[in-house]
């Protein structure tokens, strides 16, 4: 923060406090041709008079008590721009960092017990796959859902279908180093006509209904734009590049013809965050065997 924003927020923070003040002593005095204390004012409405009563003293002296609070608050902690206050607290390493050192002394030697263990057998363990499931609600399921079954764009983690690869440690690398998956756009390469052409041949070779002329051309598009570089020769994908398995029934953005036109025309965009440096290793090892535990049940 600039000198001179820290400067303005010091002079509007206790510029606000002081006009508090300059208030309370402005309405508590008396003026030239006021009402004398609990007499009438000459205000009445539907029969009911006002009278001239001061507020209580402990009531006043609420307002002085909590304008003394603020200026001892701001003295001690921060809130006046870049001042620190003089007991150098702060929300990031006061606070924050004792709770993560309490925490880290309570619960990390149970992360290391099961960090030990292969995934597969931390999957089949109750007390594990109960905090996994609880990290996962914390840190995966606002793209994956609660149930892990994901939605448009976002992988369903509970089935058999992986894009790069469900085994324990391609899982736990996933969680670890993130994931970025992106689909080319062909639109500028490749006409309207041809878009459709292509459509047709990737619904066929998931044994949809599809025009017999159009998966013709379509199939050589398939091998003339690069597509199986990516998805096999086969259209069964290609897990070390995250290519989706073409001939299966599982669609990550949606099986209908226009959506996938949208997706050879315009392309797709994926992105796994990485983990490794906000949970560290033993954690995700424990979110990667829930993570396996659900594709083991289905």
């Amino acid at each position: 923060m600039s000198g001179f924003w820290s400067g303005w927020i010091i002079l509007i923070t206790l510029g606000n406090i002081f006009a508090c003040y300059w208030l309370i002593r402005w309405t508590t005095k008396k003026r030239p041709g006021e009402a004398a204390n609990g007499e009438v004012t000459g205000h009445q409405w539907d029969g009911l008079e006002e009278y001239n009563n001061p507020m209580p003293r402990w009531w006043l002296w609420l307002f002085y008590i909590t304008i003394i609070f603020s200026l001892g608050y701001l003295v001690l902690f921060p809130g006046l721009g870049t001042f620190k206050g003089v007991l150098n607290w702060s929300s990031q390493g006061s606070q924050y960092g004792g709770e993560m050192e309490q925490a880290a002394s309570t619960y990390d030697p149970i992360f290391k017990k099961f960090a030990a263990l292969p995934i597969d057998q931390v999957a089949k363990d109750e007390e594990a796959q109960g905090m996994g499931r609880r990290m996962f609600l914390s840190y995966c399921a606002q793209c994956h859902g609660s149930d892990a079954e994901g939605a448009k764009g976002f992988p369903n983690l509970a089935d058999s279908d992986w894009l790069y690869g469900g085994a324990p440690e391609q899982i736990k690398q996933s969680i670890l180093a993130g994931r970025n998956g992106v689909m080319p756009p062909h639109k500028d390469r490749v006409d309207a006509a041809g878009i459709d052409a292509l459509a047709n041949y990737v619904m066929s070779l998931s044994g949809r209904e599809a025009d017999a002329a159009k998966v013709a051309q379509g199939q050589q598009l398939f091998t003339a734009n690069g597509c199986l570089a990516c998805h096999g020769a086969d259209g069964k994908g290609n897990q070390a590049l995250g290519g989706p398995n073409l001939t299966d029934s599982t669609w990550l953005y949606g099986s209908s013809a226009d959506t996938i036109k949208e997706t050879i025309a315009n392309g797709r965009m994926g992105m796994m965050p990485a983990h490794a440096d906000f949970l560290g290793e033993d954690k995700v090892h424990l979110l990667a065997a829930y993570v396996y535990g659900l594709s083991q049940k289905k």
